[in-house]
């Protein structure tokens, strides 16, 4: 076996690139389950309408980012407790088995189990802030930015393969056999798989186990909290909030807005959304670093949120599929500039000794932005078409940069919490 495979980095990375690729493999498939009648992967009974099947795919949508708003601070405080060798080799174990559920659950068109898995895919997936942790275990402070750039990476890979394994390995017309319980049946051998990497190899990265730390089983929402303590961000917090929302609502329900539209199939939609993946990763390892050079993050977040919105809003009124394909890589860019610079004027923006606590509190306000909107635009879609999610998405994101473009001012000082 290689050396690097090996690696304590190794293993960390491609467990990050496996929360990534479980997340992305159902884009092209779960639509088609619960919300389109036409397909032969659809498993809602006779009799049960779209609208309820556009209500359940919003709830599911919603369950993973639930489970995982609460499992990523609880098993970021158990690392610290009993070190992050066994929560990330317990939680793989989870991962697999998730996927394993979900697979039985297609099969037997069982919709309850398909939550379960799904929950239980969302509380695995809370293992990012271990993996995290042991990142910087293992790395010299003077290569810590390249070794986390790793991280963006792995979730850019996550979702270029993702998407694309999801809509080929489910394409009976591609091999007799594939189906949509195959994607997640190799999803769950790929993590298994890792699991047992991490018991076998990854030594413990944790030299500073604190046996007595008491775990603070809220603290998701407590950080919430914070994020209205810190007079410098909470604006920025407020803008990120809405910008993430909006982004929700647009992959939520973009699938089944470009099956109604064009009548894609999964293999169609995979590959859009593995393009977009790797316009996005290029943006993130390409594009950004030459921004950053000419341009300060406010310069660029006043154009992008916009250009996000404009992109999202093209896509509502293509013509032609091609024409998604053409506005994929504006969106991309917007997005991937959008992300990069939110996350470093928020940390511009706070005191040096407080920048871990508050990228913590940042990504449990994206994780609350990826749990409202799939629940409301399930509803909405039902009251309305499965394009207006689209719709609003492009509303909320434009709301976000006339916000920010408006309101917007440099702070003075850095911003400290309160009681910190």
């Amino acid at each position: 076996m290689p050396k690097f495979i090996k690696s304590p980095l190794f293993t960390i990375i491609f467990t990050i690139f496996l929360d990534a690729l479980g997340f992305a493999i159902l884009i092209p498939i779960i639509p088609l389950l619960l919300a389109d009648p036409a397909s032969n992967f659809y498993i809602l009974p006779k009799g049960i309408s779209v609208e309820t099947g556009y209500i359940l795919l919003g709830l599911i949508t919603a369950t993973f980012p639930l489970a995982q708003l609460f499992s990523t601070s609880i098993l970021g405080q158990f690392s610290d407790k009993i070190g992050r060798k066994p929560i990330l080799q317990n939680t793989l174990f989870l991962t697999s088995f998730s996927y394993l559920l979900f697979a039985i659950g297609i099969a037997i068109r069982n919709i309850p189990l398909l939550f379960v898995s799904r929950a239980l895919a969302g509380i695995s997936s809370g293992n990012i802030s271990s993996a995290q942790a042991a990142i910087a275990d293992v790395t010299k402070p003077q290569d810590r930015a390249k070794n986390f750039g790793f991280i963006g990476a792995a979730f850019g890979l996550g979702f270029i393969i993702g998407p694309f394994l999801g809509g080929f390995l489910s394409d009976s017309k591609i091999v007799s056999f594939f189906n949509p319980t195959l994607p997640f049946l190799f999803a769950a051998a790929l993590s298994l798989i890792n699991a047992l990497q991490v018991k076998k190899f990854l030594k413990e990265t944790n030299k500073f186990i604190n046996k007595e730390r008491v775990i603070e089983w809220h603290k998701s929402l407590i950080d919430i909290r914070k994020a209205f303590q810190l007079k410098n961000v909470r604006f920025l917090f407020f803008v990120n909030f809405l910008f993430m929302s909006g982004f929700t609502f647009f992959v939520t329900f973009m699938s089944i807005f470009l099956i109604e539209k064009f009548t894609w199939n999964q293999s169609d939609i995979g590959n859009f959304f593995s393009f977009f993946g790797l316009c996005f990763l290029i943006t993130q390892s390409v594009v950004t670093g030459l921004v950053a050079k000419k341009f300060r993050e406010a310069q660029v977040l006043k154009i992008c949120i916009l250009g996000a919105g404009l992109a999202i809003g093209l896509n509502y009124l293509a013509p032609t599929p091609l024409f998604i394909f053409l506005v994929a890589p504006l969106q991309a860019l917007c997005m991937g500039l959008v992300f990069s610079n939110m996350g470093a004027l928020i940390s511009r923006s706070v005191d040096s000794h407080i920048q871990g606590e508050v990228l913590g509190i940042n990504a449990s306000v994206v994780a609350l932005a990826q749990l409202i909107p799939p629940i409301a635009s399930g509803f909405i879609a039902a009251a309305f078409t499965p394009g207006t999610p689209v719709i609003i998405a492009t509303l909320i994101v434009f709301l976000a940069g006339t916000t920010f473009i408006i309101f917007y001012k440099t702070p003075k000082g850095v911003a400290h919490i309160q009681d910190y």
